[in-house]
């Protein structure tokens, strides 16, 4: 997340140095702005909107430019981990989360949550875990 702010600061110097330097401008002169200001629209949109959002049944990761999966909790018959990421599957759809984006709190209620679902042990990470 940080990284989009600083990649975006970094393509706005980059275009405001061109624009300024350059005797004629020309309209591509003004893409490395755009890029930077791009970038810096992902960190706000980041900053404002959470990673992952569970509610009516439904876990929702939210991404810009329209990119967002659903998956009902109802319907997962699988869960993975590795890394400390997981994936949730069901029959049709599978949803990949990046644990290292969800902070602490909000990971252990995710984790309490994905524990609840009614899995065979084989077929969850969370088979012998308790959660308070």
């Amino acid at each position: 997340m940080l990284a989009n702010l600083i990649l975006g600061i970094v393509w706005i110097g980059l275009g405001v140095f061109n624009v300024w330097e350059a005797e004629n401008n020309r309209w591509s002169d003004y893409g490395y702005l755009v890029i930077g200001i791009l970038y810096v629209g992902h960190y706000l949109f980041d900053l404002k909107n959470q990673y992952l959002t569970i509610e009516n049944g439904t876990i929702r990761k939210n991404g810009l430019y329209g990119f967002r999966k659903r998956i009902n909790l109802n319907e997962i018959n699988w869960i993975k981990k590795f890394a400390g990421d997981y994936t949730l599957k069901t029959e049709q759809k599978e949803l990949k989360i990046n644990t290292e984006l969800i902070d602490k709190d909000s990971l252990t209620e995710l984790n309490k949550i994905l524990a609840e679902l009614n899995l065979p042990p084989e077929k969850t990470p969370f088979a012998n875990t308790v959660y308070n």
